[in-house]
């Protein structure tokens, strides 16, 4: 099972990503795992919030190379965690790559231990953070996103969350957690799923505008010579041909 539901406790559920023979990466099972998931608990009146988190030490590695998600899907998938009317709070204690930043940007709140690392890496394999774009731009700070997007540089939990992509960063991460917990706990379900779609109005404008386009550039990217070749190379362990 590539998802694991924990049932509610005091309103929280926790789904956790449990595929760490590859990393978390998002395969088609994967995504329509969470997907089901999170429906599941969009419609159970007693979660007031939902935790996503991970076993082993990648929270998501992004797309599965070997299996890659249909790109439509793993949109529906990151606009079903936008416009669920439960918030959606990131746990994350390892590393976050590519893609699994677009899961990580799509949850409403987000919290890190000491122990993660954050990368923008397709411009390294010779595609782009296209679909992921939408629930990420809208949250980085502009010149960070410039420089994260362009260069696939690694950075630490302190400074995602200077940059907006985390909303805290500690050496404990569930310390970090708790007080987001309590005060979803402490908050009204209508007020919360209210809020929360003041919150989301931006990035859902951008799906709504965007996708089809970002899913066929996002396609395009996938399918090119240039792409092929930088994802060889990276399941080879060998370097990519461009690189100076």
């Amino acid at each position: 099972m590539s998802v694991v539901y924990a049932p509610q406790e005091r309103g929280i559920a926790t789904l956790t990503l449990d595929a760490p023979a590859n990393r978390n990466a998002l395969s088609a099972g994967l995504v329509a795992a969470l997907a089901e998931a999170l429906a599941d608990c969009g419609k159970d009146p007693d979660v007031r919030g939902i935790v996503l988190t991970h076993t082993g030490s990648t929270f998501c590695s992004g797309a599965d190379l070997r299996e890659p998600p249909d790109p439509a899907a793993f949109v529906a998938l990151l606009r079903q965690i936008v416009e669920l009317p439960k918030p959606v709070v990131a746990r994350v204690d390892g590393h976050v790559r590519a893609g699994g930043l677009g899961l990580l940007g799509a949850c409403d709140l987000g919290v890190a231990g000491p122990g993660s690392s954050f990368a923008l890496t397709e411009v390294r394999i010779g595609v782009a953070p296209a679909v992921i774009s939408m629930p990420l731009l809208p949250r980085l700070d502009p010149s960070a996103a410039s420089r994260y997007f362009l260069t696939g540089e690694r950075f630490d939990a302190v400074e995602a969350a200077r940059i907006g992509l985390l909303t805290a960063a500690g050496e404990d991460v569930d310390a970090e957690l708790a007080p987001l917990l309590d005060g979803l706990r402490e908050a009204a379900p209508q007020a919360l799923a209210e809020t929360k779609k003041l919150l989301t109005a931006r990035v859902l404008d951008a799906f709504d505008h965007h996708s089809d386009a970002l899913i066929a550039l996002s396609a395009r990217l996938f399918g090119s010579a240039e792409a092929r070749e930088g994802m060889a190379a990276f399941l080879e362990r060998r370097e990519r041909p461009w690189v100076l």
